[in-house]
């Protein structure tokens, strides 16, 4: 056939192959023997398409399928949506990357309950039906001190239960200045609303007073509700209830206390270096008759909500039909049984990676740097990179005052940008999340694993030119 004339749109566009033509040559056919067909074709199909644009945006070349081009697509097209990604932010409980990694116990128990059946929701003593949550409560009381504790899927959704079971069409005071916003546009007075309770504010943004509540409180007041403020400082002329002294005040009146911990640490956070976070154990001591708080941030483990009260509550909790449509799965429990554990015996500092990261001192931060760079410079001799130390973030709505000091490689590349550079690394295999300041990229190494240097440094070898 003879060669089209240049400008010849409609001549280049018969040159277009069809798609079974495409599928009997040698290319396809090999990557049929690799691929699922259904892939391979709509990786044919998607090409065609792509050629068929070219020509009539005016590329004058013959349109040809190339093997490579249908091996990225095909490629592209079977890589899971959800996958694993290096994280050189620095930012610990990043809430888009999935907050705290699980450690290595908790991933090998994950992995033995769903690779068979469990006794999920059976005992095995009696031979007799169970309940999917005995399997964690004596754990978190042990470890806490509470009378009961019941586990959810997320601790919007725990708030929302307690809400729902103990203060349905009843008051919740709380104090105005504790009426926060949380991630993903989660308000503390749209979720009371949505629980059917009705909020009373009390105080002001800056202050508020024991007395305060305590005017509040009438024959329809169900709850005292204190929201810890987690996620923002508010410093200044200030003014708050302590715990105890408003579970004081809720006893005297015959009112339960609830405190909404979000990111509750049972490791005290001053000893890793960090701001001082009320632990979990000491509110339930002060006196809270109900504690919720999240599995995934400085607990260390899955995403779960985390419900610490009386006896009497809990037992509202389980018996209310909300409970069903918030239940944690077999998977997160048994995440959480074994992060747990590790929180038992001793062993959370140094196997939960969330925790280890946020105490990670600066020597050490500092010859992980150094190894980095070494296994860069190694493969990617062209990347110019100098260490500078720069502060973390603990993220995850946590800690917003603590930014503890770090170390990170500063990558320049002879010609393209630190936005180019940040784009090509998030594209990569597996992907690497780093961030840019001063016009550099940075990769803070204090939430890179010990074993994801070398991945790291191919991603970066990988780069045009590196």
């Amino acid at each position: 056939m003879e060669d089209p004339a240049p400008g010849d749109v409609n001549a280049l566009l018969r040159r277009l192959p069809q798609v079974d033509e495409v599928l009997r040559r040698d290319g396809a056919r090999r990557l049929l023997g690799r691929a699922p067909r259904w892939a391979v074709v709509a990786a044919v199909r998607e090409e065609i398409d792509a050629l068929r644009a070219r020509v009539r945006a005016g590329d004058d070349e013959a349109p040809e399928i190339a093997e490579a081009a249908l091996e990225r697509r095909v490629d592209r097209m079977l890589r899971p949506s959800l996958r694993r990604v290096l994280n050189a932010t620095g930012v610990v409980l990043h809430t888009n990357l999935g907050r705290a990694p699980l450690a290595r116990a908790a991933v090998e128990r994950v992995a033995e309950i769903a690779r068979g059946y469990s006794n999920l929701e059976y005992r095995l003593a009696e031979g007799a039906r169970g309940s999917r949550h005995d399997h964690v409560a004596a754990l978190l009381t042990a470890l806490t001190g509470a009378e009961a504790a019941l586990v959810v899927n997320n601790n919007a959704a725990a708030v929302l239960l307690v809400l729902a079971a103990v203060a349905d069409a009843r008051e919740v005071i709380v104090s105005r200045g504790e009426l926060v916003e949380i991630g993903g546009s989660f308000r503390v007075p749209d979720v009371m609303r949505a629980s059917g309770a009705r909020l009373v504010e009390v105080g002001t943004t800056n202050r508020t007073h024991a007395a305060d509540y305590e005017r509040a409180i009438g024959a329809d007041t169900a709850l005292l509700l204190k929201v810890h403020r987690s996620n923002f400082a508010l410093v200044g002329f200030t003014a708050e209830v302590p715990m105890a002294e408003l579970a004081a005040i809720g006893r005297a009146r015959g009112v339960p206390t609830m405190m909404d911990l979000g990111s509750g640490s049972m490791v005290p956070t001053g000893e890793l270096g960090l701001e001082d976070e009320p632990t979990v154990g000491a509110l339930v001591a002060a006196g809270a008759d109900v504690v919720t708080f999240s599995g995934d941030k400085l607990l260390g483990g899955p995403q779960a909500g985390l419900i610490l009260a009386r006896t009497a509550i809990v037992e509202r909790l389980r018996s209310h039909p909300l409970l069903r449509a918030v239940r944690p799965d077999k998977m997160t429990l048994a995440a959480l049984e074994a992060t747990l554990e590790l929180h038992r015996d001793g062993r959370a500092r140094e196997e939960l990676p969330a925790v280890a990261m946020l105490g990670a001192s600066l020597p050490s931060l500092r010859a992980r740097a150094e190894r980095l760079r070494a296994a860069v410079q190694a493969r990617a001799p062209l990347l110019r990179i100098e260490l500078r130390e720069v502060r973390s973030a603990v993220g995850g709505g946590a800690l917003p005052r603590s930014e503890p000091p770090s170390v990170a490689l500063a990558i320049a590349h002879p010609r393209l940008s630190a936005d180019a550079l940040d784009d090509l690394l998030r594209r990569g295999d597996p992907p690497v999340v780093a961030r840019i300041a001063d016009g550099r990229l940075l990769a803070d190494v204090r939430t890179l694993f010990d074993d994801e240097i070398e991945a790291v440094a191919a991603a970066m070898a990988a780069l045009p030119g590196g």
